[in-house]
């Protein structure tokens, strides 16, 4: 399958609609029945109050999306896709079967653009445009270049690309940056998590089984990790980073075969974005600012779809930019701005040659980095976690757990077996969920909590919350203020301040940066990280606003 690509825009209506004969077609039927959709180049959180939304966005050309309820209750997701006639079916079969026949005196390609390129040469050397076109023919089949029309060109290409380089029928859905789960399963309707509207039904299908199979098997083997009957269950990476899960056959999967993909964003969430969504405060954000810039050990703990990875993320653009950072992953899904930044993945297929998380782990203590980040500690790989924070390696990770006393049980009880004396070598502990906010699914940071220390009398943990989350009225309270172990003993003497409590000076102005940030539209994230890195070096004149 395809790496990731930049695919152009239209971001004016009027000129999309004369451009893509298809969207036009599209808008003057759905404005009859529901009504003229609004067009819009970007989503934000906002259209989630809508009653009826009715909004077509591009996802790249000539690909568009609609979104409304129609004659429903639940919003829809609808894919506006030039489609194939008959004939110009007959002509890709044809042109495919010719392509296939030339193929060998193309340049071998060394990356996917090449291979695009190719295909396109390949392409434009087995037709001829000719107005009308020629139907196909067996005379087609003899050496003949075959005969379309340039409309016809661009559409025969179009699905050419999205089928044999592309990701074929879920195309529109891969493209789609406002998506986070895609899932079929079994034959049916595909659905999607949308990061606006939630959970939706597509107008993707798959119709039977053969096509669902043929679709799997094809996927499968495009990331060389290829299902059948002996090995029905894989696990995959795909090209532009999304992980996807494959069921095959009906034998175990009584719906028909199936598949799960959670996408990989190339851009990850800023700050500004998780503070002006309310899952964090800008106070929190802070603490948070203070805590990773002075080299604080951090476990983002949550279920399963709570945001931790997101969160930690976010977290990672405090580290001071001069830091040598070091992550270990299973799936790539962790995106640093650092210079210095050593991305490790494991290597596991039950080979005598498997890199684990344990030996990544021990790889990067050895080279002495100033934070060490895991993608998600599950087992052993906890014991060297620990001992790296021991020996002063502070370390990010997340953690499956709903609690700080859930945290400590699973660390210290089977297969972990973390002795309960070294827990208090992690500094904090976050602890986040997917909660309903005014009836919607939102993320939220429940609570931050200090590890202080181990008593030896009562064989316990001390800690401390400081930051908690009052639901009712969806705001996070700062319960730590004067009274922060973390802030007055660690980082404080840290960064040698006299008076310890000048830290929360510090803290407030950093809270009202982001706040200014925020109010300034400074919320990509990449502007996020310049921003932060300049007041690291340059102090209050670097900033562009008053705070």
């Amino acid at each position: 399958m395809v790496e990731r690509q930049h695919f152009s825009k239209t971001e004016d209506i009027n000129e999309a609609m004369n451009r893509f004969r298809h969207l036009r077609e599209y808008v003057n039927e759905i404005s009859r029945k529901e009504g003229m959709p609004e067009f819009k180049v970007q989503l934000d959180r906002s259209l989630r109050n809508l009653e009826n939304p009715n909004i077509i966005y591009p996802v790249g050309d000539p690909i568009f999306i609609h979104l409304s309820k129609g004659a429903g209750d639940n919003v829809k997701y609808k894919v506006i896709i030039p489609q194939l006639t008959s004939e110009e079916k007959d002509s890709y079969d044809a042109i495919l079967d010719r392509i296939i026949e030339v193929a060998h005196t193309a340049k071998v390609p060394n990356s996917q653009e090449e291979l695009r390129d190719v295909l396109i040469s390949l392409y434009n050397e087995v037709i001829t445009i000719r107005n009308p076109p020629e139907k196909p023919s067996f005379l087609n089949m003899l050496g003949k270049k075959i005969a379309i029309s340039e409309e016809q060109y661009h559409n025969i290409l179009f699905h050419l690309i999205k089928d044999r380089l592309g990701y074929a029928k879920l195309e529109p859905l891969l493209r789609d940056m406002y998506i986070e789960d895609i899932s079929c399963i079994g034959v049916g309707s595909v659905w999607i998590v949308h990061k606006i509207f939630g959970s939706i039904e597509t107008s993707v299908e798959f119709v039977n089984d053969i096509e669902l199979n043929k679709y799997i098997v094809e996927s499968s083997e495009r990331v060389e990790r290829p299902v059948s009957e002996a090995h029905p269950i894989v696990d995959a990476i795909m090209p532009d980073g999304s992980r996807v899960n494959f069921i095959y056959s009906r034998k175990i999967s009584l719906q028909g075969s199936s598949f799960t993909i959670r996408k990989f964003n190339e851009t990850p969430i800023s700050v500004c974005n998780l503070v002006n969504w309310g899952t964090w405060s800008a106070e929190l954000g802070a603490y948070l600012w203070l805590c990773c810039e002075n080299g604080i050990s951090v476990f983002v703990c949550g279920e399963t779809a709570s945001g931790k990875t997101t969160t930690l993320n976010a977290m990672t653009t405090f580290i001071p930019m001069d830091n040598k950072v070091y992550t270990v992953e299973q799936t790539p899904e962790i995106t640093l701005p650092h210079p210095i930044w050593q991305h490790l993945i494991t290597r596991e297929s039950g080979e005598k040659t498997d890199v684990t998380m344990f030996d990544l782990l021990i790889a990067s203590l050895r080279s002495r980095p100033d934070y060490i980040i895991v993608g998600e500690i599950r087992g052993k790989e906890a014991n060297i976690t620990f001992q790296a924070m021991q020996t002063g390696h502070p370390v990010i990770s997340t953690f499956h757990a709903g609690s700080v006393h859930s945290m400590i049980q699973r660390l210290t009880g089977d297969p972990i077996n973390i002795p309960i004396a070294f827990i208090d070598n992690l500094n904090i502990v976050l602890i986040q969920s997917a909660v309903y906010v005014n009836g919607k699914v939102e993320r939220r940071v429940l609570s931050v909590t200090e590890v202080i220390k181990y008593n030896d009398e009562v064989k316990k943990v001390l800690t401390k919350e400081v930051f908690q989350w009052d639901g009712t009225k969806d705001k996070h309270n700062f319960r730590g203020l004067y009274n922060s172990f973390m802030l007055e003993q660690k980082i404080a003497k840290h960064v040698g301040l006299k008076d310890s409590r000048e830290i929360y000076d510090i803290m407030r102005k950093r809270s009202k940066i982001i706040e200014r940030m925020i109010e300034q539209n400074i919320m990509d994230y990449f502007e996020v990280v310049k921003l932060l890195k300049k007041y690291k070096e340059e102090g209050d004149k670097s900033l562009p606003f008053s705070i």
